[in-house]
């Protein structure tokens, strides 16, 4: 369509957040090769010109509307599938669109795509055989998309390479979860001879086409215009989940785009968590093959230990010693430093005190008052279940402590690393490493990986916390090695018959689904439910007119923080665009991963 002056017309979204509305401009004729859906162009906005994406293409406008020029190009954007894809995603999060377009687009302007053929492009890809070929059949013959449970000392790159056998590469999206792995992963496809373009600098190969897209979380959005298959390894991973509002999931988003494509979908993963498993197949290796690919996990059971014995058991001492004996040996100490929750146990026999309805730890808010869940909010007498003593210890303590009482008892210097030790100091030497959970991505591999207090995790308030205990496990046992290696994982515990420990001694992910299914169904937990989290100062006005408005269930939490609930994901996206945000200051997190 054009204007009265007879150019073409196009829609755009302004790269403003804070802007929701579409404007129409006229594409002049200096621009009129160059501007298509998803290109990113300058437009005049309130006497300023600010960056935008075309999301429509010869639209017609209001009648008396003059369109204004566009005020220049800025290169390429992602193509129009993938502007689509976006749209929908700000409707699923709740989000500004333009915050997801930003997201598809190059980090660096792209005017023109390269040309020329890839290294390896005109060679069919090998199959690498073995057990990979019989799980990527299967995988291959779901409908929808496929989960893959594969042990973590199992290689997961075989099944990607199976895959690009099949299909060829052109149209093939891999993501990892963390960018280490992502550069490997590209660096071992290259050596196959595969044609791979690693994101985010290899944008332009892969907005070309002909290769394999290799990225992280924000890989999701990839510009390839129709994908053929997809593959998201450790799909359990938080990395995968966006932090900053709109709060959206690199895994959502690759089965939608697999839905709207038609393309194979694979979710990789050794401890896949009911979100992904539920009503969708379940591809697993022989309970041989798994058993081989889990490391020894050891449990040392602390519940009849005297909290005032400290946080170091006996069995530790040994095994951390047998490791450090050998010069080459290392170990690995992981202490939650700032502690998701404060956990009580018996003054008399060590009992943790844990909620009677859905397992988790319970806190008290005053000197002999009642016993509160922060999940459930159950409550229940300050007694102990176990001996009916009414006196309770708080457990905690800091890993910088941790850090000096290990290092004394071991006689070996020891290196503390948490989220915010410095990248450049380097800590893959070290032989004696106490931090957080961050120590694990840090270092690639150990002998032995203790959990000091590993009730912190298994005991945290939201309602994951079980399944992001087990995948912390995996994670370990992905540092030391499989069955067949000399590494081990030991894990100091209060609640030894939990079923994540079980599931990690037996190398049974099945245990974790059991258990948490009934609980989940019972409360309307994700994937019984969806959920999203208000907080700001005026999540009062917006959680109001959710409730009047559009029917959602909601409650306070205190302290500005509303939980809202629904049905199912598309009830809940339905309710939270159906009710004009408040001015002022709000965050919408849905999907969240704290409630």
């Amino acid at each position: 369509m054009s204007n009265d002056r007879g150019a073409r017309i196009v829609r755009v979204v302004p790269d403003v957040p804070a802007i929701h509305r579409r404007f129409d401009y006229s594409v002049p004729a200096a621009l009129d090769d160059t501007v298509a859906v998803g290109s990113r162009v300058r437009i005049p906005l309130h006497g300023r010109r600010v960056a935008a994406w075309v999301v429509e293409d010869n639209v017609t406008s209001d009648p008396g509307v003059h369109a204004l020029d566009l005020a220049g190009s800025s290169g390429m954007g992602p193509p129009a599938s993938v502007v689509a894809l976006a749209a929908w995603a700000a409707w699923r999060w709740a989000g500004p669109l333009s915050s997801f377009l930003g997201t598809a687009s190059p980090t660096r302007m792209v005017r023109a795509l390269p040309t020329g053929s890839m290294r390896g492009a005109d060679r069919p890809v090998a199959s690498p055989g073995g057990g990979s070929v019989a799980l990527v059949d299967r995988a291959l013959a779901a409908d929808g998309p496929a989960v893959v449970r594969l042990a973590p000392g199992l290689d997961a790159t075989l099944l990607v390479l199976e895959l690009i056998h099949r299909t060829g590469p052109d149209g093939v999206l891999v993501l990892a979860a963390a960018r280490v792995r992502a550069d490997h992963l590209a660096g071992r496809l290259r050596s196959a001879g595969v044609p791979t373009a690693l994101l985010p600098d290899d944008w332009a190969l892969a907005r070309r086409g002909g290769c394999v897209v290799v990225g992280t979380r924000a890989g999701a959005w990839a510009p390839i215009e129709r994908l053929r298959a997809v593959v998201i390894l450790d799909a359990h991973d938080e990395a995968y989940r966006e932090e900053r509002a709109p709060t959206w999931s690199a895994v959502d988003v690759s089965v939608e785009r697999g839905r709207r494509d038609g393309a194979a979908v694979l979710l990789v993963s050794p401890c896949p968590p009911l979100a992904l498993t539920e009503g969708r197949v379940l591809v697993t290796t022989e309970r041989a093959v798994e058993r081989r690919g889990w490391p020894v996990v050891e449990v040392v059971d602390r519940t009849g230990d005297d909290p005032r014995t400290g946080l170091f058991s006996e069995r530790l001492a040994v095994a951390a010693h047998a490791v450090l004996d050998d010069p080459a040996g290392r170990v690995i100490c992981i202490f939650n430093r700032t502690g998701r929750v404060r956990v009580l146990a018996c003054r008399a026999c060590g009992e943790l005190a844990r909620c009677t309805r859905c397992g988790a730890a319970v806190a008290q808010a005053e000197a002999a008052g009642p016993l509160v869940c922060g999940r459930c909010h159950e409550r229940r007498p300050p007694v102990c279940a176990r001996c009916d003593s009414t006196k309770l210890k708080s457990l905690r303590i800091g890993v910088s402590r941790a850090t000096e009482e290990l290092s004394a008892l071991l006689g070996t210097s020891a290196t503390e690393v948490t989220a915010t030790t410095d990248r450049a100091e380097r800590v893959e030497d070290a032989r004696l490493v106490v931090g957080t959970e961050a120590a694990l991505h840090r270092i690639e591999r150990a002998d032995l990986v203790v959990f000091c207090d590993f009730d912190q995790h298994l005991l945290a308030l939201r309602f994951g916390a079980g399944e992001e205990a087990f995948a912390l496990l995996a994670r370990a046992a992905r540092v030391v090695g499989p069955h067949a290696g000399a590494g081990r994982v030991l894990v100091q515990t209060r609640v030894p018959t939990h079923e994540v420990l079980m599931a990690a001694t037996r190398a049974d992910p099945d245990l974790v689904t059991e258990a948490e299914l009934p609980v989940r169904r019972q409360l309307g937990l994700p994937p019984f439910g969806a959920l999203a989290l208000l907080r700001g100062p005026v999540a009062a006005a917006y959680a109001e007119g959710l409730t009047e408005v559009a029917g959602l269930l909601v409650s306070s939490l205190g302290d500005d923080r509303f939980l809202v609930r629904a049905d199912d994901s598309t009830a809940l996206a339905d309710g939270l665009a159906a009710v004009p945000r408040p001015a002022g200051r709000l965050r919408v997190e849905v999907d969240p991963t704290d409630a």
